[in-house]
């Protein structure tokens, strides 16, 4: 096992900015994507159910920050991964990648199969506190039951991913991603039109595919002639690697967490408005999402291409990567807005043909789309502090500036003026006041430039 195979498309050596582009692009696309085949979930249970579209489109939207809660939390987690072996492959270390990838996969089955259980212990209670309409309630139950039960193979897959990334390698991911996700639309298909179910048939359809994702990049990581081939005889928790991984990861996983708890009650006022507003923000989000998903691309970028010349102590690199991935996230995440602005309505009708919804969801694509230009910033300048390590001060900023922000906005605003709009102001507000933080703590941190200080 060796770095060299590592070492084509090295991040220490050459031109920034094409490789940037290329290692954004496949990560970008394979979120775009994974969004797509979730959301073919929503089109086919909103367009294939009969009398029930409406109400299976909120089941399954009441889902989504829930879901998202569990999930983001141990992305974060997979982020000190994607750190760890990042500045690893920097410093030629090809001991503490095999112990990385090692640690990474029991970590994410432990982690899957606890919290799976733990989902089915707390389905109903949880489901029955977020205000759901009557007629949805029992189906977003179900849908919980299913999906959090396919949490082992869905951690799996994402902590593949994150190894996959501190390597520098987006593409294979993607592939994977696209041969399940082809499954799961197929399966959808299948379930609903063929055998007529409802939310369960699209939940079990996502955990198979999510399986399938999985399977394929364990049986790449077999096979990989690098430092990062999985062999069963090193599967085990290496303690110190496995402390740095969480030195990093739990900050940002906490930050996740936060997030997506802020979300959830964001989500139980917009359940409380009916189920119509539930359901267009359900379609909605799951295009809006896709500006976010490109943006991201570029904070995780930074966070590899940082982690790799960092531990290469190539300084100067470092403060590179952080100006082109901001420029860069600014031309196409810019022309990724104008783009869902242009064509949301048209995007949302593939949801539901109802006017009504495509009309509330607009308003959702506009508010959040636009203030994802806010988010870029935010998202690039703490994927750059991470890649020098520095997780839990980015984490605490964005917890208070974001979800603080959020939760006060719906107890107090919201309280006096109850409408979807009021609730989708929050965002740009939320996400603007977060970014001018950010800047303010790089420039406080600069640990490129301190590094370089302590080197002289």
């Amino acid at each position: 096992m060796s770095t060299k195979a590592l070492n084509k498309n090295s991040m220490i050596e050459g031109s920034l900015w094409n490789k940037i582009l290329g290692f954004a692009f496949p990560l970008a696309l394979t979120g775009i994507l994974q969004q797509m085949f979730s959301a073919a979930d929503l089109a086919v249970v909103g367009n294939f159910t009969e009398g029930l579209g409406k109400a299976c489109m909120a089941a399954v939207g009441a889902n989504t920050p829930i879901m998202s809660f569990i999930i983001n939390g141990f992305l974060g987690i997979s982020l000190g991964t994607n750190v760890i072996i990042a500045n690893a492959v920097g410093r030629k270390d090809d001991e503490t990648i095999r112990k990385a990838v090692h640690t990474s996969l029991i970590v994410a089955l432990i982690c899957g199969v606890i919290t799976a259980v733990l989902g089915q212990l707390i389905a109903e209670p949880l489901l029955r506190s977020q205000k759901i309409a009557d007629e949805a309630v029992d189906m977003a139950i179900i849908y919980f039951r299913i999906y959090v039960g396919g949490l082992p193979v869905i951690l799996l897959y994402n902590f593949e991913a994150a190894i996959f990334r501190g390597i520098g390698n987006t593409k294979l991911p993607f592939i994977a991603l696209v041969i399940s996700g082809v499954i799961n639309v197929v399966l959808n298909l299948l379930f609903v039109l063929v055998l007529h179910r409802t939310v369960d048939g699209v939940a079990i359809a996502t955990v198979i595919s999510n399986l399938i994702s999985s399977l394929i990049l364990l049986i790449c990581l077999r096979k990989t002639k690098t430092a990062a081939r999985f062999e069963a005889k090193h599967l085990k928790i290496d303690k110190p690697v496995f402390n740095k991984i969480m030195k990093i990861g739990i900050p940002a996983s906490l930050q996740s967490c936060v997030f997506s708890a802020a979300n959830i009650i964001i989500q139980s006022a917009i359940n409380s408005l009916g189920t119509a507003v539930a359901a267009a923000s359900s379609a909605a989000f799951n295009i809006e999402i896709f500006s976010y998903y490109v943006l991201n691309s570029f904070g995780q970028a930074c966070t590899t291409f940082t982690g790799q010349n960092y531990g290469a102590w190539k300084l100067d690199r470092c403060k590179k990567t952080l100006k082109l991935c901001i420029l860069e996230g600014i031309v196409i995440e810019g022309l990724m807005v104008v783009m869902l602005l242009l064509c949301g309505k048209s995007m949302i009708s593939v949801f539901t043909p109802d006017p009504e919804i495509i009309e509330i969801g607009y308003v959702r694509v506009l508010f959040i789309t636009t203030a994802h230009l806010f988010s870029l910033f935010y998202d690039v300048m703490s994927g750059y502090m991470r890649g020098f390590g520095i997780s839990l001060s980015p984490a605490l900023v964005t917890m208070f500036c974001i979800c603080g922000i959020r939760i006060f906005w719906i107890y107090t605003v919201f309280e006096q003026f109850r409408s979807f709009t009021c609730i989708m102001a929050v965002y740009p507000i939320s996400l603007g006041v977060n970014a001018i933080a950010i800047f303010i703590l790089l420039l406080i941190k600069r640990p490129a430039k301190k590094l370089s200080s302590r080197d002289g």
